[in-house]
């Protein structure tokens, strides 16, 4: 009984973090092509682009937080409440805060740097050695 309380913490913790893992990931994803495409004439992220990333972010977030083994530490704390919803406001802020960040970084790489071709080159010049 004490082995199922604590993976069933242990379960709900990583559910707890995938969520606010996807959240920030999607949200600023979401941010970016909606107001690149507003400044810009189209979005800096194409469907399949957006797809791709979504489809590694998952892959790869459910990967590493369902590993994560129970530790004693899961039963010296308090069992949460039936009420208690799935984001709390701490969650809610460090996804906005995450989202913020990541906003904040890629618009930089977007606006500011640009593209690393210059324009007309072909792929090869761009990227010597990737194109054969």
């Amino acid at each position: 009984l004490v082995r199922a309380i604590q993976w069933g913490r242990c379960v709900y913790d990583n559910i707890c973090r995938f969520v606010q893992f996807q959240l920030a990931v999607n949200l600023s994803a979401c941010a970016l092509a909606v107001g690149g495409a507003a400044v810009l004439s189209e979005s800096p992220l194409t469907a399949v682009q957006l797809l791709w990333v979504n489809m590694i972010m998952d892959s790869l977030a459910s990967l590493a937080l369902a590993t994560e083994p129970p530790g004693p530490e899961l039963l010296r704390r308090k069992p949460y409440p039936r009420e208690q919803p799935l984001l709390s406001r701490r969650m809610v802020i460090f996804v906005l805060g995450h989202a913020a960040w990541q906003l904040v970084l890629l618009s930089v790489l977007i606006f500011q740097v640009g593209d690393v071709c210059e324009p007309g080159a072909t792929p090869d010049q761009c990227a010597p050695g990737t194109v054969r």
